[in-house]
């Protein structure tokens, strides 16, 4: 199977009744990492499409997956705590799976929290660790009580609207986002015969994703982390990274300035910057 020109799809199983479907983007060229892309909440793998064709581009090959729950991947009704989703890349990256010599792994906003448990507790299975707007999402201490953030940060409901209706809010919002951008949105959702959408992560997944993330305290970890970690986060003076940098044994900073999405929006410039980070030794 492959969803373009070139790349193939692979289902990884990971956990008893649990597949992740993974993109393989590339030839890995000797003495060159894979990168290995994770996506964000409600998210899927297809929003890291720009950045993968651009490190092919660039000579490295990159893996690109759902997140249980997400896209094509399988969707158990439970666990969704970070540790268990950790586990699952580790499945995914590990002899058992794919095994990938020590990739490095990126992940935006929720999946930044995951790649970095992962980090913290299989230090030899990566080289480094990309931060992408995230890593430092801790909802558990922003609100007083779980039921107080369910009531903040729970997803509208999308199920039933017309997919012209969707697609046209999305490039309403971001004009300026690359096609692999809007595309990569738009894969959020299951589009159904009568033209309406549902989206693949369901409401209830959904919120047993965001009490896995109340639960988590990435902060209490990066002591721990040590492998390399890039920040990058998509406001240059965002608190919670510089926290984040203070904090992580082996870490550096390199804003890029735009949406939570970031990946999604300059996928040329995350992929440069995680190519530096090899070619310069930090991701050695």
């Amino acid at each position: 199977m492959a969803h373009n020109g070139g790349v193939e799809t692979q289902l990884v199983p990971v956990a008893p009744g649990v597949e992740l479907a993974a993109d393989l983007w590339g030839r890995q060229e000797a003495g060159r990492p894979v990168f290995v892309l994770v996506h964000g909440l409600a998210s899927n793998a297809r929003l890291w499409d720009g950045v993968a064709e651009a490190l092919v581009e660039r000579g490295y090959a990159a893996v690109t997956v759902d997140q249980r729950g997400h896209g094509r991947s399988s969707k158990p009704d439970d666990p969704y705590d970070v540790p268990t989703v950790a586990a699952d890349l580790a499945a995914l990256i590990g002899p058992g799976g794919l095994a990938l010599d020590r990739p490095v792994i990126a992940g935006q906003s929720w999946g930044g929290n995951v790649v970095l448990e992962l980090a913290h507790r299989h230090p030899e299975l990566v080289r480094g660790v990309a931060c992408v707007d995230g890593g430092w999402f801790e909802p558990g201490t922003a609100f007083p009580s779980w039921e107080a953030c369910e009531a903040r940060l729970a997803p509208p409901r999308l199920k039933g609207r017309p997919f012209t209706e969707m697609e046209g809010w999305i490039r309403r919002a971001h004009p300026d986002w690359p096609e692999a951008g809007i595309r990569g949105s738009l894969a959020n959702f299951e589009v159904r015969g009568d033209g309406t959408i549902a989206p693949w992560l369901t409401y209830e997944r959904h919120i047993r994703v965001l009490r896995g993330m109340f639960d988590h305290r990435p902060t209490a970890i990066y002591p721990g982390v040590r492998v390399p970690v890039l920040l990058l986060p998509a406001q240059a003076d965002d608190p919670r990274a510089a926290g984040a940098l203070a904090e992580l044994p082996n870490a550096r900073l390199r804003p890029i300035i735009g949406d939570h999405d970031i990946h999604a929006q300059h996928p040329d410039e995350v992929a440069d910057v995680l190519v530096k980070m090899v070619t310069d030794g930090f991701f050695a």
